[in-house]
């Protein structure tokens, strides 16, 4: 298995209404989806794109509801060792909105957000068999993970000096500003992040790889998403789409449109 150290690799939905959530991706994005038996004391659904599992849909822990969480899609990182790679973070100006804790049959995991606040999640499977390996651009994965905050360069300091990103070439998006395209450990391309005042607070944002991107857009809308941007072009042909699920969760694919 591949080693998924400082990469994201797991992707999870946290949503007010599971059920729903899954016919919409399921729908949408061309998932398949299975409860997962792992004694969890709430039930569990692992997505499955072309090449296996890629994450997950739960419903909103009843404390964290409590706390005004809403429908969000989160991202899991590797980690050779949660407690370390926790407090490394909280050090260099992160924090733990979750301590580490033991998912039985699963692994180590704990919460956390970085300087700027996007929230992300450290995970070290208890097997091999738990860190799902995958090639880019496979149908129903994530093909891109992007940073929208207040400080990109602040951001990518932290990230790269806990998990090993560096830098790929930077765009100028203009009044925008930069957009920084980043490196996972291996030197694979796997996102960008940018400082955008569009969006309430940081925030991770996920694209899913689609087949035809006009398809996918009527698909959200038929199913009751909503279109935020898009379908707009972006460098190397692709097209992309941020939207809404019908829960309000955010999330983003890419595609192709024909000529």
């Amino acid at each position: 298995m591949a080693d998924m150290t400082g990469r994201f690799f797991w992707y999870e939905l946290m949503t007010s209404d599971p059920k729903a959530a899954e016919a919409f991706y399921t729908t949408v994005v061309g998932w398949t989806a299975a409860p997962f038996d792992g004694g969890n004391a709430m039930p569990y659904t692992v997505i499955s794109g072309s090449e296996g599992g890629m994450g997950g849909i739960m419903a909103i822990p009843p404390e964290a509801a409590a706390n005004g969480l809403k429908p969000c899609w989160l991202g899991y990182i590797g980690a050779a060792d949660v407690d370390a790679d926790a407090a490394a973070a909280a050090n260099a100006g992160g924090s733990i909105h979750n301590p580490p804790s033991d998912i039985p049959d699963v692994g180590r995991f704990a919460v956390m957000a970085d300087p700027q606040g996007a929230v992300y999640n450290l995970l070290k499977g208890s097997s091999p068999q738990e860190m799902p390996s995958y090639s880019g651009g496979a149908m129903g994965h994530v093909s891109w993970n992007e940073l929208h905050t207040t400080d990109w360069e602040g951001a990518f300091s932290y990230y790269s000096g806990l998990y090993g990103w560096t830098r790929e070439h930077a765009m100028d998006m203009g009044p925008m500003g930069t957009y920084q395209i980043w490196n996972r450990p291996d030197g694979v391309t796997a996102g960008g992040m940018m400082n955008d005042p569009n969006f309430p607070r940081p925030v991770w944002l996920f694209y899913f790889q689609v087949g035809n991107i006009d398809a996918a857009q009527a698909r959200i809308t038929d199913n009751g998403g909503s279109i935020l941007f898009g379908p707009s072009e972006v460098p190397g042909g692709g097209w992309i789409i941020n939207a809404l699920d019908p829960q309000g969760a955010m999330f983003a694919l890419v595609g192709t449109r024909e000529s």
